[in-house]
């Protein structure tokens, strides 16, 4: 990893930081997340809305 790049970037937004709407809206993303992850860990997640065939963008075998 490039630290001095990580570093550069640190100081811009320390110059100028982001708004309390684009913080509000990554936090509400954040907290979206983790209740669909939270849903799915309880078992609440509806059957309809899980995958049949998992991860893939190829054809289907039979």
């Amino acid at each position: 990893m490039n630290n001095m790049g990580w570093l550069i970037r640190a100081v811009q937004w320390v110059r100028n930081p982001p708004s309390d709407r684009r913080v509000a809206l990554v936090a509400g993303l954040i907290a979206l997340a983790l209740a669909i992850v939270a849903l799915e860990w309880l078992g609440w997640w509806p059957d309809a809305l899980t995958l049949d065939h998992g991860r893939g963008g190829g054809a289907l075998r039979p």
